[in-house]
């Protein structure tokens, strides 16, 4: 079963914190929220503070700054870093990029479109999982965003494979449909509607399963509430 990635949430706007920290945990992630920069130290050089798999920080704290939480972060490790900025802060989004973040997001933010890039940072960083292996021999590895069954590559669209970390973010978890189309919502745009959806866990199944009665299915129907990825 795949971990939940551990993100490190900096931001002293209990508004942004809300918001993030449902949609981010909805997404399958791990949320530890601080509102300062003397917590976030102190988290970061706790016994555990390695253990972060993602460090999101606001730039501007009312006791610091993420610029100085970052400095910290890469003495200690590699873990990724993605800034929340002010859109007019560009000197500081700069600096920040300059001092190994791997990527900002300015405020005001799409939800959709923080999840997309956190999940690619997580991608690129290889922190996202790594191997998962699903009945069937199936095998999904996340680093390199390849699927294989039984050996043999799986061809997967980029939204039937958007379907799968959706499922495989909740392993043995009842998915609703409504929380699938938010996972595939295309960031640049394209709409994807209920029907989309239902068309797209057809076609996954059809290539992630052997098709015979006997065979254990991989994604389940729960009739009434959603969709279910067995592990």
């Amino acid at each position: 079963m795949p971990n939940r990635p551990r993100i490190l949430l900096v931001e002293d706007d209990a508004a942004i914190v809300q918001g993030l920290r449902y949609a981010l945990e909805q997404d399958g992630f791990a949320v530890t929220a601080l509102g300062t920069a003397a917590q976030a130290r102190a988290a970061l050089t706790a016994p555990d503070g390695a253990g972060f798999d993602l460090l999101l920080l606001d730039i501007g704290l009312p006791d610091g700054s993420g610029l100085a939480l970052c400095r910290l972060a890469r003495q200690q490790s590699d873990v990724p870093v993605v800034f929340l900025t002010a859109c007019d802060d560009e000197a500081n989004t700069v600096l920040g990029l300059d001092l190994g973040a791997d990527d900002y997001i300015a405020k005001p933010f799409r939800l959709r479109e923080l999840q997309s890039r956190l999940r690619a940072v997580l991608r690129r960083r290889g922190g996202a999982g790594g191997a998962v292996t699903l009945p069937g021999g199936i095998r999904v590895d996340t680093t390199r965003a390849e699927v294989t069954k039984n050996g043999a590559t799986v061809y997967l669209s980029a939204l039937e494979y958007r379907l799968l970390l959706a499922f495989l973010a909740h392993p043995g978890q009842v998915l609703s449909r409504g929380q699938l189309l938010g996972a595939i919502w295309d960031a640049g745009g394209d709409y994807v509607n209920d029907n989309t959806l239902t068309v797209y866990v057809k076609r996954l199944r059809a290539k992630l399963e052997d098709g015979k009665s006997d065979a254990p299915p991989i994604i389940t129907t729960v009739r009434g509430l959603g969709y279910r990825l067995e592990v």
